[in-house]
């Protein structure tokens, strides 16, 4: 297994990293953000069509 930042061989005490600077160096680009996946905002989603039933009108019961 090779460490996630420099490809270098892992160290059992550092697992799934080679060194404590690695590790740190992933805490901290987890913490800004980095690996964060993008999402649509709900804004740039195409409209759905409205579906009977869905409260857009009113049911006569």
């Amino acid at each position: 297994m090779t460490c996630p930042i420099c490809r270098e061989p892992t160290q059992k005490d550092f697992r799934p990293f080679c060194s404590r600077r690695c590790a740190d160096i992933d805490l901290g680009r987890w913490m800004l953000g980095s690996y964060a996946i993008p999402a649509e905002d709900d804004d740039d989603r195409p409209e759905a069509p409205a579906r009977p039933g869905d409260g857009d009108t009113p049911t006569e019961h």
